[in-house]
C-alpha cells in the first residue's frame, strides 16, 4: 500500500468521540468514523492476512464488518457503571482459529491518541485454560524463559497484567517462577506512537513485532494445546 492505513484523521476523530460521548455526536459524524476508522482499520486486517500466513497458519485476520477482527465501537453498557455509549479506541484482534472469544490466543492492536500499544499473548484466560499455562511454565521452566526473556523479545515487549495476591493453588511460594505462576493475563505489550502507527509502514512494523513475539506465543499455544 502507497498510503498509510491510518491517519491524523483516525486520531483526530477519535479525540473529538472522547470530548462527544454520546448518540446523537456519533450519529452526525458516523461517515467520518467509516471514512478514517474503520475502513481504513478492515483494509489493515485484509492486507494484513495476505501475508500472516509466513508467522503462523493459524491466526485469523477477519475482516467482516461485523462479527470479524475489528472490535465494536459500542460500549456494552448492560452492567458498567460508566455508561457511556462508545470506547475511545479502535481495537484489532487476529485470534487463533481455535478461538472463540477475546480470551483466546491472539495478536491485539489498540489505537487510541496518546494510548496505542501492540499486544501478543492470552488475556485473562478461563481457570482451566489458566492451569494448562501454569502447569506448562512449571514444566518447561527453560522453555518459559527463553520465550519470555530472549533479548530481541525483551528490547521491545514488557509482560503485562494483573496477578493473583496468593500462590494458585498446587504451587509453593518459593516456587522460583511464582510471579509468573501467580499471573492472570499472559500477555505482552509495546507502547505504539501515533507517528508509527500513521507511517507508511506500520503494517511492516506490525507484523515484524508479531514475528518477534513468535516465541512467547508458539509457548502459550502449546501450553492450551493448539497449533502454531
Amino acid at each position: 500500500m502507497s498510503n498509510p492505513y491510518f491517519s491524523t484523521a483516525t486520531f483526530k476523530f477519535l479525540r473529538d468521540l472522547a470530548a462527544n460521548n454520546d448518540r446523537i455526536w456519533f450519529k452526525a459524524h458516523q461517515a467520518d468514523y467509516e471514512q478514517h476508522v474503520r475502513e481504513p482499520a478492515l483494509d489493515f486486517i485484509t492486507d494484513v492476512g495476505d501475508r500472516f500466513q509466513k508467522i503462523s497458519p493459524h491466526f485469523v485476520a477477519d475482516s467482516r464488518k461485523v462479527g470479524g477482527s475489528l472490535f465494536r465501537i459500542q460500549r456494552d453498557t448492560r452492567f458498567a457503571k460508566d455508561k457511556t455509549p462508545y470506547k475511545e479506541n479502535t481495537g484489532l484482534q487476529f485470534r487463533h482459529e481455535a478461538a472463540g472469544d477475546a480470551h483466546a490466543a491472539g495478536f491485539y492492536l489498540h489505537i487510541q491518541p496518546n494510548g496505542c500499544f501492540m499486544g501478543s499473548g492470552i488475556w485473562r484466560p478461563e481457570t482451566r485454560v489458566a492451569y494448562e499455562i501454569r502447569e506448562k511454565i512449571d514444566g518447561d521452566q527453560s522453555g518459559w524463559r527463553k520465550a519470555r526473556s530472549n533479548r530481541r523479545f525483551t528490547e521491545v515487549f514488557s509482560l503485562e497484567g494483573d496477578s493473583l495476591v496468593r500462590p494458585p493453588r498446587g504451587f509453593d511460594a518459593d516456587h522460583p517462577l511464582i510471579e509468573d505462576l501467580k499471573r492472570k493475563d499472559f500477555i505482552a505489550s509495546t507502547r505504539l506512537t501515533q507517528k508509527q502507527i500513521t507511517s507508511k509502514t506500520f503494517i511492516d512494523d506490525f507484523l515484524e513485532l508479531c514475528k518477534v513475539s513468535s516465541p512467547f506465543m508458539k509457548f502459550l499455544c502449546e501450553a492450551v494445546g493448539v497449533e502454531f
